[in-house]
């Protein structure tokens, strides 16, 4: 193998008369791996995500729930402390996840079929699972 370098191989290493040598950092830039799928691990990490579809409620639930919410409607001004729990639809994909918020109750929309707790979160009507009035 080295008889085909015989001729090159004890010649003293170049160096450029013009162009200032290279730092050693930007020398190895050169061999950094090349990202060919950028954004993948973020699209299998996201595929990845589980989400919950929205459960629907029977008619004595909703009955139940449209009690509450006239309930709460007429206390308003007593500022009423609940704890709702809601479906918040996902914003990337399909389905969403249910959360739960305790705190105060500023506004009932019943016509809007909205609810807006003190801290500004807004609910919809229609996503609320369950209502718990203390």
């Amino acid at each position: 193998m080295m008889e085909n370098y015989e001729d090159i191989i004890h010649f003293p290493h170049h160096v450029s008369g013009t162009h200032p040598p290279m730092p050693a950092a930007s020398r190895a830039a050169q061999f950094s791996p090349f990202a060919a799928l950028s954004g993948f691990e973020d699209a299998v990490r996201e595929t990845a995500r589980l989400t919950e579809e929205k459960r629907e409620l029977d008619e004595d639930a909703r009955n139940r729930l449209d009690e509450k919410l006239r309930m709460l409607q007429d206390k308003i001004k007593d500022k009423p402390e609940v704890e709702i729990t809601y479906f918040r639809p996902d914003g990337k994909k399909e389905g969403g996840a249910y959360a739960t918020v305790k705190g105060y109750l500023k506004k009932a929309d019943i016509y809007g079929r909205k609810l807006v707790m003190h801290d500004g979160t807004r609910i919809d009507a229609g996503d609320i699972l369950e209502i718990s009035i203390n």
